[in-house]
């Protein structure tokens, strides 16, 4: 992360010397009846100034980011957030808005002045975000925010573009792969070893697969551009890369030799291993949904977004979850899964009472005392209506923070706080996604994801150089790097 705060300081020092010794030697000041400074070597007394008005002091209404209706756990926990929050800035009216952000509906939202005053977005559109002017600059907020120092470097330097802060991170994900032990007990396959391979992956899938019964061994995204994201962990393990920079332009490089072996991979899942599902176009929440109710043995995605529903909605086992590091493609490889995250942006239309509140409200439960208990009683909370707390992989806070220990503790204390196994966090690789086009190119790979599932024997080769073209004509030709 960029040290921001050491800079400033000296600029202020260096700002106040100047002022202080104008251009001579500076004069000794007494205080005044009225409780200003009367410079006594010189012609001019200042008075103080009215103090400035704190935004707290303000009637200021925000509209803030809320979790869907299915989602009542997150919904009880952020209307207790609300609640806190209100009680220390009385003055804010909150408003609750459920949209969740959508590439193709961002720009009608900012065009129609219908945004939130702040909203959830991911890694990879941060480029995206500030070439629209889709997002505000928030620097001035961070630099004055006393926790910056103490945030999770990997994950909030996603959201630095040219040294200015446009986001706060809240989590992250190093993509994985979520196995459901039960299905391959059901089978008598063996669990694979956690620094596991392509072949052990296979292996794997085609063993747990009966697709008589409707249960395959591996469910990967079919549809949407989440068919493409999930490909593109294979291509990364494969040591391939979506693009690079090449003299301040963008240029498509997924059609390579690592791109043909990630995508022969999925075929190979597909056709020989009749692994996947018979109905294999599934977005992501189908996939999700499918290894909740039993109907598939592995599923690539953020462990915690499988893992939390399979739970406390599907009534699975915590024995029986188990998160993988993505598989390297062969033995001695590199784990790598997407690097991504959820990020909350303030929108660049609001006030700057607005969005100075908004960022206060963001930030309000960061390392705080008050967030610590709100864990440790949501926990308390699912473990009397017999639910489990699912920690995310990832968190925001740095994990050789002060913070981050006081985390720990707590989940030590709970039989139903949903243990990782140690090795994972040892094997995971995160890569970081594109920053430009990401979105547009997920969706073409889609159409390749979907080509190579519904026809046998498709030239992988060409199927990638066409995308590639298509990619690099349609939208990386298109993007104005500053």
């Amino acid at each position: 992360m960029r040290k921001f705060s050491a800079l400033l300081i000296c600029l202020m020092l260096f700002s106040s010397l100047l002022a202080a010794c104008g251009g001579g030697k500076a004069a000794p000041e007494v205080t005044s009846k009225e409780g200003g400074t009367t410079n006594t070597g010189g012609t001019t007394t200042t008075q103080n100034e009215e103090p400035k008005e704190d935004v707290a002091d303000k009637k200021v209404t925000i509209k803030i980011h809320y979790p869907l209706p299915d989602d009542t756990t997150l919904r009880q926990q952020e209307d207790d957030k609300i609640a806190r929050f209100q009680a220390k800035y009385p003055n804010v009216t909150i408003v609750k808005d459920d949209w969740q952000y959508s590439v193709n509906e961002i720009g009608v939202k900012m065009a129609s002045n219908e945004a939130p005053t702040f909203y959830n977005t991911w890694a990879t559109e941060a480029q995206l975000l500030v070439e629209r002017g889709w997002v505000a600059d928030i620097t001035e907020f961070w630099n004055n925010w006393e926790y910056k120092d103490d945030m999770n470097p990997v994950l909030q330097e996603q959201f630095i573009v040219d040294g200015k802060v446009y986001g706060v991170t809240q989590n992250g994900y190093i993509t994985s792969t979520i196995v459901n032990k039960k299905l391959l007990d059901a089978k008598g396959v063996a669990l694979p070893p956690m620094d596991w391979t392509w072949d052990d992956m296979y292996n794997t899938a085609k063993g747990a697969a009966d697709p008589k019964a409707g249960i395959s061994g591996i469910a990967p995204m079919g549809k949407g551009n989440e068919a493409g994201w999930n490909w593109t962990n294979f291509l990364f393990e494969a040591g391939g890369d979506i693009e690079v920079n090449e003299d301040g332009k963008v240029k498509a490089v997924f059609n390579s030799e690592a791109g043909v072996k990630a995508l022969d991979f999925y075929k190979k899942l597909r056709w020989e291993g009749n692994a996947i599902p018979q109905d294999w176009a599934l977005g992501w929440g189908d996939a999700v949904s499918s290894f909740q109710q039993g109907r598939t043995a592995m599923v690539i995605a953020g462990a915690f977004d499988v893992i939390q529903p399979a739970l406390n909605e599907g009534g699975m086992k915590p024995e029986d979850v188990i998160a993988y590091p993505m598989p390297a493609m062969e033995k001695g490889g590199a784990h790598h899964g997407i690097l991504g995250g959820n990020y909350l942006v303030i929108n660049p239309n609001a006030t700057k009472d607005e969005q100075e509140m908004a960022f206060r409200y963001i930030t309000f439960d960061y390392f705080t005392d008050d967030a610590l208990k709100s864990v440790e009683d949501t926990i308390n909370a699912r473990k009397a209506e017999g639910k489990y707390f699912v920690p995310t992989p990832l968190e925001y806070f740095s994990d050789d923070s002060e913070y981050a220990a006081k985390v720990k503790a707590i989940y030590d204390k709970y039989d139903n706080v949903y243990k990782y196994d140690p090795q994972l966090f040892s094997l995971l690789e995160g890569k970081p996604e594109a920053q430009f086009g990401t979105q547009d190119y997920y969706a073409a790979m889609s159409n390749v994801v979907q080509e190579s599932f519904s026809k046998e024997g498709t030239d992988s080769k060409k199927q990638l150089d066409d995308t590639a073209k298509l990619v690099q004509e349609n939208f990386f030709d298109k993007i104005e790097q500053k």
